[in-house]
């Protein structure tokens, strides 16, 4: 963004930096702390997580030290008081994050749909802008959420750094230029293995410093799939088959690889306005547009980006929470979002049975050993009553016989009554079926 960093420079001046909790001390968040630490304008001033040393460790490892600049605390009370005094606070209280008063925006950095659903509608009736750096939560339930938003005047938003995040800067550049925006998607930087479970990975994990459940997510293509369900729901744009094509390509092939079967350019699309994912071009984003008017399409060409009629406008990386920050700043001083399902609901991330599974049989979750995500569009879901990935949990358990690699339905399951997830998603629904 031009001029963010003097935008932040002033709040730092002013001493009126942005005080952001964050949710999840994993990877993500972990990293989010450590790029806002660096940063002037904004502080990471409240971390929560489950495990109570996780998150001292990770204002530790920004030199951050106990009792000096920062205390834990587990009432709203306290960490209003430890705020007060100028330090951060460390608490496995989500609450915190959501209701001490001096918060501006909060950041869901766990990845689980269940946390992601509590710690939006909290920050949300609590007059806090919220930061999802959980695209789970949000592809199954983010129209719900975005409107609850708008409704009490705070800024629900994806994040920068994530890829939808990423592809949205490209859209809205063509867009804004006037381009024909044929497809938009993302590389992929691991071969999809659709049986691959934590216990496959975990050597790989343990070696690369992550957790398995997240590796697995990633190899196992839920992940990437996710991301595409928020592209397209951002856009307006879906898939061109169930799961996406995921074609080989590099950069250079992209506007002919990503053409149509019947223009003769050795594509593989049966239609444009769809997302797809590249084997090939990771860890970067893409967008491929043409334009009808000639003088463009000369200068385009005299500019070395081809030679029409496609062309591709490639961002070869994205920088996952360490480009959160950006999202925070233009939720609370802009008052914008990153990306929002503007579109409405044209595509889900439904729900792959990755064993045989039998009618008693317990499910488990994103990046688990029983199912993984696809990616489909609202249309066809509904026609198959297909089961969003998202409100599988633990407590999910099937009732009928679906064999591996077959799609799940609502008929197939019983669900959690319990969840938030559960009665956001009927929300949604309901208000789906009344426009």
């Amino acid at each position: 963004m031009i001029g963010l960093n003097h935008k932040l420079e002033t709040l730092e001046k002013t001493d009126a930096p942005i005080l952001t909790a964050i949710v999840g001390a994993g990877q993500m968040g972990r990293g989010l702390v450590a790029q806002i630490q660096s940063m002037q304008g904004l502080r990471p001033a409240i971390l929560v997580d489950i495990v109570l040393q996780r998150a001292k460790d990770t204002y530790q490892s920004v030199g951050l030290k106990e009792g000096k600049d920062y205390a834990r605390a587990e009432t709203v009370e306290d960490g209003n008081r430890i705020l007060a005094a100028g330090k951060f606070v460390v608490t496995t209280n989500d609450e915190l994050a959501t209701k001490c008063a001096s918060i501006q925006c909060c950041v869901d950095a766990t990845g689980v749909p269940e946390v992601g659903a509590k710690v939006a509608v909290d920050a949300i009736q609590n007059k806090k802008h919220i930061v999802m750096l959980n695209v789970e939560t949000d592809v199954c339930i983010g129209h719900i959420l975005c409107k609850m938003a708008c409704d009490a005047d705070v800024v629900y938003t994806g994040s920068a750094g994530d890829e939808p995040g990423a592809v949205m800067e490209l859209y809205d550049f063509a867009k804004a230029l006037g381009f024909e925006v044929k497809v938009i998607g993302k590389g992929k930087n691991n071969a999809i293995d659709y049986n691959c479970t934590p216990d496959t990975v975990a050597a790989e994990a343990a070696e690369r410093g992550m957790s398995a459940k997240m590796l697995c997510s990633f190899k196992d293509g839920t992940k990437t799939m996710v991301e595409m369900t928020a592209m397209a729901n951002a856009t307006g744009f879906v898939p061109d088959v169930m799961g996406a094509h995921g074609a080989k390509s590099s950069v250079k092939d992209l506007p002919t690889v990503l053409s149509l079967k019947n223009e003769g350019m050795g594509g593989v699309l049966n239609k444009y306005g769809v997302v797809e994912y590249i084997d090939g071009v990771a860890p970067g984003v893409f967008l491929i547009f043409s334009t009808d008017q000639p003088d463009v399409l000369h200068e385009l060409t005299y500019l070395k980006m081809g030679d029409g009629p496609n062309f591709c406008l490639f961002r070869p990386y994205h920088l996952c929470s360490l480009e959160t920050p950006i999202s925070i700043y233009r939720a609370c001083i802009d008052q914008e979002p990153t990306i929002i399902p503007r579109a409405g609901l044209v595509a889900e991330t439904g729900t792959i049975a990755k064993i045989d599974l039998k009618a008693g049989d317990t499910l488990d979750g994103i990046g688990g050993y029983t199912i993984r995500g696809t990616f489909i569009s609202a249309e066809e879901a509904r026609a198959k009553r297909a089961l969003p990935l998202g409100l599988v949990d633990q407590n999910t358990r099937m009732i009928k016989d679906v064999k591996r690699g077959e799609l799940i339905r609502y008929d197939d399951v019983a669900l959690d009554e319990s969840t938030l997830m559960l009665r956001l998603r009927r929300e949604q629904d309901a208000m789906f079926e009344a426009q």
